[in-house]
C-alpha cells in the first residue's frame, strides 16, 4: 500500500494525542516513513509525501515530519534508530527551556526542560538539542521510556494544532546517546533541506484548503468566486514551483549550502499559504469553517503551523542575504 492509498482510507480525525500516535505507529510498521533522503535525486518524492499527510491532517503531519526528519538527520550524521521506534524531533531553545548534558562513558546523561516536544506522550524516542559544559550545541537520541523523563502538561495551551500535544517535558539524569559532533546539527547540508520540507507541509495544507474553492466553483460560476480561484490558483502555482526548483536544486548539489534558497522558498510558501486562506474564507462564507470538519481543522491549524516562520524576522535575515549577492542573483 502506498502513502496516497493508506490516507484514502482513513478519516481524517484524530481528536486527541493518542490517536495521532497511533496512526504514526501504523504508518511506521507498514513502511509509510522510509521516505527519500534529501539529496538523494528523490527529494521531490520526499516533499510530496509531506505535502499528502499535511493535506490528511496538519497534526498527524506534525508528527510524522518530525519522525521523517529525525530519521533522516541520524542516518545523515552515521547513527542507526531502532526498528519501529517513533521520533519527535525537538530543536526549540528558549532562553528559560535548556537541556545540559555530562559525559557517561560512551553516553551522556540529559538534566533540565526542553520545550516544544510534539507528540512526547505517545513517541518513543526524541531525537532534541541539548549543550554541554563548553556551550556547544550536541544532538542527543534520548529513549521516552526511562525513569527521569517527566512528561508535563505545561506550555501547550492550544486550539489549532491542539492534538500534537507540544508540551514541555523534563529530565533528570536520563541517559541518551550522542549524535554526531557538537555543531553537527545546524552546521550539516540536511538542515536547510529540511526547513524545505516544513514548507511542502505548509502547501499540502493550503492545496488541501483551496480545493475546496476548486470544487465550489467547478459546480456554480460564481464571478466573486472565481477572482477568489485565480488569485489562490495564482499563489499555489508559485509555491509549487519554488517547492519544484528547490527539489532539483537540493538533487543537483546535495551538500550544498542551501539557506539562501530555503529562505525563500519558505517566504514564498508562507505568503501564499495567508493567500489561500484569505481568498478561500472571503469567497466560501461561514458556511464549510462550521459544517465541514476537514476544513475547519486545516484553517485551524494551518495559521498555527505558519508560525514556524519567525515572519518579518525571517525576512529579514533573507533580505540580509539578499543584499550580499551580486546584481546578477536577479537574472531570468
Amino acid at each position: 500500500m502506498d502513502l496516497d492509498q493508506y490516507l484514502a482510507q482513513r478519516p481524517p480525525d484524530y481528536p486527541d494525542t493518542a490517536a495521532l500516535g497511533r496512526c504514526l505507529r501504523e504508518m511506521v510498521e507498514v513502511g509509510l516513513d522510509h521516505l527519500p533522503m534529501p539529496g538523494s535525486g528523490q527529494t521531490i518524492e520526499r516533499f510530496q509525501a509531506l505535502a499528502a499527510v499535511a493535506g490528511h491532517d496538519l497534526s498527524l503531519c506534525k508528527l510524522y515530519e518530525g519522525h521523517t526528519d529525525a530519521l533522516a538527520i541520524i542516518q545523515q550524521l552515521g547513527g542507526s534508530p531502532t526498528p519501529g521506534s517513533t521520533w519527535g524531533m525537538w530543536a526549540a531553545e528558549p532562553p528559560d527551556a535548556r537541556v545540559r548534558i555530562t559525559p557517561a562513558g560512551h553516553l551522556v546523561r540529559l538534566n533540565g526542560r526542553k520545550a516544544w516536544c510534539s507528540g512526547a506522550a505517545v513517541l518513543s524516542h526524541g531525537l532534541l538539542t541539548a549543550w554541554d559544559q563548553d556551550e556547544h550545541q550536541q544532538l542527543v537520541a534520548v529513549a521516552m521510556d526511562q525513569p527521569g523523563v517527566k512528561i508535563t502538561g505545561d506550555g501547550w495551551q492550544a486550539v489549532g494544532m491542539g492534538a500534537t500535544g507540544s508540551v514541555e517535558v523534563t529530565f533528570d539524569n536520563v541517559e541518551g546517546q550522542a549524535i554526531g559532533d557538537p555543531g553537527d546539527y545546524l552546521q550539516r547540508p540536511g538542515f536547510w533541506q529540511g526547513g524545505i520540507g516544513i514548507a511542502a507541509c505548509w502547501y499540502g495544507a493550503a492545496r488541501q484548503i483551496a480545493e475546496r474553492l476548486r470544487r465550489l466553483c467547478a459546480q456554480r460560476e460564481e464571478p466573486h468566486a472565481l477572482a477568489h480561484l485565480g488569485a489562490v490558483d495564482t499563489a499555489l502555482h508559485a509555491a509549487a514551483a519554488a517547492l519544484r526548483a528547490s527539489a532539483a536544486n537540493i538533487d543537483a548539489h546535495p551538500d550544498a549550502n542551501a539557506e539562501l534558497m530555503a529562505r525563500r522558498v519558505r517566504a514564498v510558501v508562507e505568503q501564499s499559504a495567508e493567500q489561500v486562506i484569505r481568498d478561500t474564507g472571503r469567497a466560501l462564507g461561514a458556511g464549510p469553517f462550521c459544517k465541514d470538519r476537514h476544513f475547519a481543522r486545516l484553517i485551524a491549524d494551518l495559521p498555527v503551523y505558519l508560525r514556524q516562520s519567525h515572519a518579518e524576522r525571517d525576512l529579514a535575515a533573507l533580505g540580509q542575504s539578499v543584499a550580499r549577492q551580486p546584481i546578477e542573483t536577479w537574472t531570468l
